[in-house]
């Protein structure tokens, strides 16, 4: 079961970062140009807070059945002495929690907008700070807080 997860969590990794960026890009030429908010930019946004959600709940399933995790739980007071062990227990987990909610805010917000320019401005925003959070907060393979490969 651990290897089929790892594997989601890889490729709904990938999707949750192209998916976002996309609809980042999306928004801010939307925004910019001042183009109607078409049904296209509609299932984006969409699409991008479901394929976060997805993630968020393999990533809950993942978190809760990897090795590292239990024995972080299991051995807090000297597992949280150890920069990646703190990572993955905490840091990591918490910030990518708190960037699914920026995106389903960000989602639920611009889709309430009365003006194409204020749903296209609300989704850039939301969906860029979220982006920036994950971008931080992923275990590059340059990453100074804690490294993975980029494919497992």
């Amino acid at each position: 079961m651990y290897q089929s997860l790892t594997f989601l969590h890889s490729l709904f990794r990938w999707l949750v970062l192209i998916s976002l960026i996309y609809a980042v890009f999306r928004a801010g030429k939307g925004y910019f140009t001042r183009a109607t908010f078409s049904k296209a930019d509609n299932l984006t946004r969409h699409w991008t807070a479901t394929i976060a959600h997805i993630q968020l709940f393999i990533g809950i399933t993942f978190y809760f059945h990897s090795p590292v995790i239990r024995y972080f739980l299991n051995n807090f007071s000297t597992a949280r002495k150890s920069s990646d062990m703190l990572f993955f227990g905490m840091i990591h987990s918490t910030l990518m929690l708190f960037s699914i909610v920026l995106i389903t805010i960000g989602s639920a917000l611009a889709k309430r907008k009365p003006t194409d320019n204020g749903k296209f401005k609300t989704m850039l925003v939301w969906y860029a700070i979220a982006l920036i959070i994950i971008f931080i907060v992923i275990p590059w393979p340059f990453s100074p807080f804690a490294n993975r490969p980029y494919f497992r």
